[in-house]
């Protein structure tokens, strides 16, 4: 882990190879300063805790 907030370091490429947005069925991105995947097509930005993605769209947050 990289800091208190339990950041992990990466995420494991092949995880993201098989998440999909829940939303939009599409592919994420890995955005390693906030700790979060995002779906350009949803605007969401899922959270990871603890290394774990919670891929809830209620958890997620909305892009500008």
């Amino acid at each position: 882990m990289s800091d208190a907030f339990n950041t992990p370091v990466s995420v494991d490429p092949r995880l993201l190879e098989v998440l999909v947005c829940p939303v939009t069925r599409g592919k994420l991105t890995y955005d390693r300063e906030a700790g979060e995947l995002v779906s350009t097509g949803a605007k969401l930005a899922f959270p990871i805790r603890e290394g774990v993605p919670i891929m809830l769209v209620e958890e997620a947050r909305q892009l500008d």
